[in-house]
């Protein structure tokens, strides 16, 4: 494999994403929503949908790597969320690969999400076998793509691999995982001293050493992978593992899960609870013994590099002010 496409370049995975794979010797072609963000291998796709050619971009491709997605939007003004979903995350993806497959290109890495399995374990972690639970309409959206490149690479003998990731973090991220590391370095008194949850994370590093892995590997072609970290946490313990990369003091409190779950729901919280107090584990032996993946990056020294980015960002927005 040499030159590779990745869609979603310019976002959280994908920075890392190209940085990893440059460094390994690929040709990489940037695929990027705007010319603000062009480099001098970037082609700009726009916004994607059914309807994006894809042809220019495609040229001389050996394998493309699909992040570019509508992810969690937290205040979702959509008039049909779900067909917004599925317009983004199930059509463009069927559009690319087609054209993909029609262009010659040899394999196709999709980025899928946890949530095609569930949102939630209890007592047993979910593995590539299980059958799909999706509950919102993003994770839906995820299956459904799933479905249709399974449906492709029958048809064309595209070679599709797909990852299934849990909550990432890293250096850049956004979402749920920023707004608690804020809380945690502004000193926030977090009522979550009383949780006893399990959470299967991934870093973006061990991500990134994941997807480089799957787009020439041999046994990659035509499997489904879940993929995480080394160790699974709980809630508490994340807490102050990034209190610790912070160096700041964790402040947890104890507080009843009933009684919290009961505030939560009075606020509207109900689903923003259930991602800290719910159990999700992951079983990823499979792509450690199909693959050979390990990954690299342990929790504390991913929170420490998440950290230091952190720290630089509130002092660039603070020398601006």
């Amino acid at each position: 494999m040499t030159t590779v496409l990745v869609t979603g370049a310019s976002g959280f995975v994908g920075t890392a994403l190209c940085e990893s794979l440059a460094a390994q010797g690929y040709i990489l072609r940037r695929a990027v929503r705007t010319a603000a963000a062009l480099d001098p291998n970037a082609v700009v796709a726009g916004n994607i949908d059914a309807n994006t050619d894809w042809r220019a971009a495609l040229a001389g491709v050996d394998g493309i790597i699909h992040l570019a997605a509508r992810a969690h939007v937290m205040h979702d003004s959509a008039t049909d969320p779900l067909a917004e979903y599925r317009r983004i995350n199930v059509d463009a993806t069927i559009r690319l690969a087609r054209a993909a497959a029609a262009a010659g290109a040899r394999r196709f890495v999709f980025l899928s999400s946890i949530k095609v399995n569930g949102e939630r374990t209890m007592g047993k972690s979910f593995a590539e076998d299980d059958a799909p639970r999706p509950e919102d309409a993003y994770g839906i959206s995820k299956w459904e793509a799933e479905q249709a490149l399974s449906k492709i690479a029958a048809e064309t003998g595209l070679e599709v691999v797909v990852l299934r990731a849990p909550l990432v973090y890293g250096p850049g991220v956004k979402g749920n995982f920023l707004t608690l590391l804020r809380a945690v370095a502004r000193g926030v008194p977090l009522p979550l001293a009383s949780i006893d949850n399990r959470r299967s994370l991934i870093y973006v590093g061990n991500l990134t050493g994941a997807i480089a892995r799957c787009i020439d590997h041999p046994a990659a072609a035509g499997k489904t992978f879940l993929v995480a970290d080394d160790v699974d946490v709980a809630t508490p313990q994340l807490i102050r593992a990034m209190a610790a990369a912070l160096d700041v003091p964790a402040r947890l409190l104890p507080f009843p899960l009933p009684l919290l779950r009961t505030v939560a729901a009075l606020l509207g919280k109900t689903a923003a609870l259930s991602r800290l107090t719910d159990s999700l584990q992951i079983d990823d032996s499979r792509i450690r013994r199909a693959l050979d993946w390990q990954p690299e990056c342990a929790l504390a020294q991913g929170l420490a590099a998440t950290a230091r980015w952190y720290h630089g960002q509130v002092v660039a927005r603070s020398s601006t002010e």
